[in-house]
């Protein structure tokens, strides 16, 4: 078979045609990249307006309610409300009622039954998906790590309503059946049954993120402990874990940013009552559930109950912002170049 070759030995049409396609990705890629950071900028941008707008109406409302009291005569409670700070009602202030009169805003229940999930469903994940990473990683052989991961990932798709209905339909019931042999009774809607099954949901990112880590040490460092005499085990705690932490901690990060922003299991489990309370066996609202409980309501665009729920998502802004700062800052203090 004879091929012909340009002159010169370079196909020139496939090479423009190549630089062409290239560039058209180069292009894709760009505008999505700066597509990406101007949604979020404008979403930033909203948040900060209608916060702003909230704190500076805030005032207003604890005025109109004192005068409330006021005519009723009430005038201790009058009092209370005309001296109020907005700033330290809202930072420190342990009711949150925007929707009931009279109205408090002390976000603190919100950001208690918010830490309370988190940590329960963290408590869970992050042993279990270090030690299915470790398996993955380090001790599965390759058909069933192939066959293993895929199924971690689908769960990991999975929509979290549907999280929620099962832990409000399954893990629930089972907390109360086994609270009742020891003489408790645990409430219907709880922060342990929502924080367990948001550690189920969050057991595949830290998983996954985690074995990736794993898999990314270099091969000559585990052939150098075996070399040693180190078992796999020891090999696998002493010098991958070491050598990935960078990538662990980037997995716990993700974890915890998922864990603080989950929605759906927490507004289904754990209740939409406000309630500042440490005890996972009470029921509480998050920060992201009391979001979609107002969502779903008619409120006035401006007032101050509206306004309320973009001051909520400020703080849920700031709290994942400020856990991806820390985590950006410890992965670069642990990172290891190879």
């Amino acid at each position: 078979m004879t091929v012909s070759v340009p002159s010169g030995g370079v196909d020139r049409p496939r090479i423009a045609r190549q630089k062409v396609i290239e560039g058209g990705i180069y292009v894709l890629l760009l505008l999505a990249a700066v597509s990406s950071i101007a949604i979020t900028i404008g979403i930033m941008q909203v948040l900060i307006v209608d916060t702003y707008e909230f704190f500076r109406d805030l005032p207003q409302k604890f005025a109109e309610q004192a005068q409330e009291f006021a005519e009723q005569g009430d005038e201790e409670r009058a009092k209370f409300f005309k001296d109020l700070n907005p700033f330290v009602e809202f930072f420190t202030g342990t009711e949150w009622t925007p929707l009931f009169s009279p109205a408090r805003f002390g976000i603190l229940p919100l950001l208690s039954g918010t830490i309370v999930t988190s940590a329960v469903g963290l408590c869970l994940a992050i042993p279990f998906g270090t030690a299915i990473a470790i398996y993955l990683s380090e001790f599965a052989n390759p058909r069933l790590r192939e066959t293993l991961k895929p199924i971690l990932e689908l769960i990991a798709g999975v929509p979290s309503v549907v999280f929620g209905y099962f832990a409000l339909g399954f893990v629930n019931p089972l907390l109360q059946d086994i609270c009742e042999v020891f003489g408790y009774q645990l409430p219907g809607a709880n922060m342990l049954g929502a924080g367990l099954v948001i550690g189920i949901l969050i057991i595949p990112l830290i998983s996954s993120v985690s074995e990736d880590a794993m898999r990314a040490v270099p091969v000559q460092m585990r052939e150098g402990s075996y070399a040693m005499g180190a078992t796999r085990m020891q090999t696998a705690f002493k010098v991958v874990i070491p050598a990935a932490f960078s990538g662990i901690i980037a997995a716990y990060i993700l974890g915890i940013s998922r864990a603080v922003g989950e929605t759906m299991i927490s507004a289904i489990a754990a209740g939409l009552q406000p309630n500042f309370t440490w005890n996972p066996l009470e029921p509480a609202a998050t920060v992201s559930a009391f979001i979609v409980q107002v969502s779903l309501g008619d409120l006035e665009a401006g007032s101050i109950q509206y306004l309320s729920v973009f001051a909520a998502g400020m703080m849920l802004a700031v709290t994942t912002l400020t856990l991806n700062v820390i985590g950006f800052f410890l992965i670069r203090k642990f990172r290891e170049r190879y």
